[in-house]
């Protein structure tokens, strides 16, 4: 039974350490191959050594995995400085003055296909006292269960900014789940515009998009909105590693709002991000009415996005139907003062 024991253990580790060499080296496919195999090789003779009580081979595969340990831990670190894809070239970030957050480096693409777009970053003003609602979006392509999430915040008159937890690859860069495991990639928390990072998902890469309004105190959505700003900011002097479980979309969200609201349970359907609607309903956390199946066959915006793929009013037409949204022409709620035009977002290259 030990041998047995010791021998899956010997398995796990040698797989990790495969997955880590094969993931983080920075050679070629070749080389990095070559390096897979000798380790490979090494737990082998580690394993037969162990049974045939030849300690020497266990020992050589010790000594490796000492050298990998003090590499993985040392040796890879995350930063700021590598040849970026440009849609993550830059890092959002912001400064705090009294109710006003001027955040620096919103992207605002304008998108036509994939490898075809104007590439634009722009600062931007918002003021907290004219925050008004708080909107979870996810996007999915093919599974379910799968999704990526985003918060849009709005500040009134047709003015969002959403915040989406991305994965800050590299040119040359494929995304793998397994990668994201083993410190591939950095992160990044990126605001942008919903017609730039709303519109690229549903046109241009051909995903799906729900849209669901969160119901959740003004304090709330102002405490959630600078906790995203401070994060953003901290990542810009300190990178981090994103990580497929820890630090992904979901669980950052889970994260920042938790620090408002501590306490919120821990949940599959935080991993399982297509999910989140049925959570947030368990919370009572989404505003209208209806049942989650209906509220994600409303929030489905795919259709009206792609319908409104030049309009000015894009955020407003994906909105059309979705629970808890007043459309347009409706009074606002009693006690709830809405400006009709406002001018705190506009970038500074447009202000007078």
């Amino acid at each position: 039974m030990t041998a047995a024991i010791a021998i899956a253990a010997i398995g796990l580790w040698a797989g990790w350490g495969a997955c880590a060499l094969w993931f983080r080296l920075p050679f070629n496919r070749q080389a990095n191959q070559a390096a897979v195999a000798t380790w490979l090789g090494l737990a082998l003779l580690a394993a037969s050594g162990f049974i045939s009580g030849r300690t020497a081979l266990t020992s050589v595969f010790g000594a490796a995995s000492l050298v990998l340990l003090a590499w993985w831990w040392l040796g890879v670190r995350p930063s700021n400085d590598r040849d970026w894809m440009p849609e993550v070239a830059e890092l959002t970030y912001g400064d705090i003055t009294g109710d006003v957050v001027t955040l620096h480096n919103v992207r605002d693409f304008r998108w036509r296909t994939r490898d075809d777009y104007d590439a634009r970053w722009t600062t931007r003003h918002y003021d907290l006292n004219q925050l008004e609602s708080v909107d979870l979006v996810l996007s999915t392509w093919g599974r379910p269960a799968v999704a990526h999430a985003m918060v849009s915040f709005g500040f009134g008159a047709g003015s969002f900014v959403v915040f989406s937890v991305e994965i800050r690859r590299k040119r040359g860069d494929v995304f793998s789940e397994i990668g994201g495991f083993f410190r591939k990639y950095e992160l990044s928390i990126l605001a942008s515009t919903e017609e730039d990072s709303l519109r690229v998902r549903t046109n241009v890469r051909g995903e799906e998009g729900y849209l669901y309004r969160v119901d959740m105190p003004l304090d709330g959505a102002r405490a959630l909105f600078v906790s995203y700003v401070r994060t953003a900011s901290r990542l810009r002097q300190r990178p981090r590693f994103y990580n497929t479980l820890t630090a992904n979309c979901t669980t950052l969200i889970w994260r920042l709002a938790n620090q408002i609201v501590p306490g919120l349970p821990m949940d599959h359907r935080l991993l399982l991000s297509g999910y989140l609607p049925e959570y947030l309903d368990r919370m009572d956390a989404l505003a209208g009415e209806g049942d989650v199946a209906s509220r994600r066959r409303v929030g489905n915006y795919t259709s009206r996005a792609l319908a409104a793929a030049n309009t000015a009013d894009y955020s407003r037409v994906i909105r059309e139907g979705v629970p808890g949204i007043p459309r347009l022409d409706d009074p606002p709620a009693c006690g709830e003062a809405r400006a009709v035009a406002r001018q705190h977002e506009r970038p500074d290259s447009e202000r007078e």
